[in-house]
């Protein structure tokens, strides 16, 4: 296939409610959609970046740039044997993995368009036609509200409660939800607001039998968490240090972590997301699908991806109304009261897109060809 047209837009999204992790609250969301086009079929992509460069280097502004000047010029009108030739084609692109991860997976979902077969089949998934859903929980002004936000996404079904956690804001919130929860999947994820010189403090996280704890240390590190793994009986999580198969090669040969999860935009796509997915399964460690605020694109890429086999554990993949009034796509990505997703045999990522409403959000769109 050829690529002849890749058309940028970059939305507005208001959150249904504010979603507070270690480095701040967002209230809405600004994000690059990529649309590329061959013989008239067009496959869709999203950047998950955020609006500043805190969860990674990566943000709005910079991520536009890098798809328009860098990514898009080395895609655009060149003959692929299939989509697994883009991610070698940005590899000499240092870092911003999100924005060439946006580009490559609208290539991926314009081939399973182009091959009338659902996104999940081209990727190589399938494993189940189910996915189980966790929830990811920001920081709450009070406790109070915190339960209360708990026990709201347990009646909704959702299989496990993940709390976004900061120092002052961890030990005492988590021993509240234990008290009140006793008997549920939970997890805490710090988005390295911790240090080495914590240790004694995580240690405490051990009363509460989570999960995991995800990333309490620096985001570019794997060699600390391999000592504190050490010292800890909750098995660590790595997320935003885990970029590539080599990395999380790494990270499990020196014992930095049980777990792993992938994002698809952290790991520049499909193809790399595969990978890291494929050391891991051989490693018997486990991974889920984490989320970045998408819209139902992303969201839709994340169900596709979830299909994989070693995708064990329930991901931070929920409805879209727990984000959006309204989605870019239709129908909008539900769950059912099992706490599960349905994975659809739609073409592509199997959702339509609600054109109408995309135009009414949309903050600038460029076409190139």
């Amino acid at each position: 296939m050829k690529i002849e047209q890749i058309r940028l837009r970059q939305i507005q999204m208001p959150l249904v409610h504010y979603f507070e992790t270690s480095f701040g609250r967002t209230y809405s969301r600004d994000m690059v959609l990529v649309e590329v086009v061959a013989d008239g079929v067009s496959g869709w992509g999203e950047v998950t970046a955020g609006e500043n460069p805190f969860y990674n280097e990566e943000w709005t502004e910079a991520a536009w740039l890098i798809v328009k000047h860098y990514a898009s010029p080395r895609v655009l009108g060149r003959e692929l044997a299939s989509a697994d030739d883009v991610y070698p084609l940005l590899s000499h692109i240092r870092g911003h993995f999100m924005a060439r991860g946006g580009l490559e997976a609208a290539v991926w979902d314009l081939q399973a368009r182009r091959n009338g077969r659902p996104l999940w089949q081209e990727i190589g998934g399938g494993a189940r036609k189910e996915i189980a859903c966790g929830v990811s929980i920001g920081i709450q002004d009070t406790v109070a509200e915190l339960l209360k936000k708990v026990e709201k996404e347990l009646a909704d079904g959702y299989q496990r409660i993940k709390m976004k956690i900061k120092p002052g804001r961890d030990v005492e919130d988590l021993r509240a939800v234990r008290q009140e929860f006793p008997g549920i999947k939970l997890m805490a994820d710090a988005n390295s607001a911790y240090t080495l010189d914590d240790i004694d403090h995580l240690r405490k996280l051990d009363d509460f039998y989570l999960m995991m704890v995800e990333q309490p240390l620096a985001h570019d590190d794997i060699i600390d968490h391999s000592t504190l793994q050490t010292k800890l009986q909750t098995p660590v999580c790595l997320d935003e240090c885990i970029r590539s198969a080599h990395h999380a090669q790494q990270a499990i040969d020196m014992g930095a972590c049980r777990i792993i999860n992938i994002k698809l935009g952290r790991v520049g796509g499909f193809a790399e997301a595969k990978r890291v997915h494929d050391v891991c399964q051989k490693a018997n460690v486990p991974v889920w699908c984490g989320g970045m605020l998408e819209s139902g694109i992303g969201r839709a890429h994340n169900v596709a991806l979830s299909t994989l086999p070693n995708f064990t554990l329930p991901g931070d993949v929920s409805a879209s109304k727990r984000y959006w009034k309204r989605d870019v796509i239709v129908p909008a990505v539900e769950t059912t009261p099992q706490g599960t997703i349905q994975v659809t045999d739609g073409v592509g990522f199997g959702y339509g897109m609600d054109m109408e409403f995309l135009k009414s959000i949309t903050v600038r769109e460029e076409t190139l060809s």
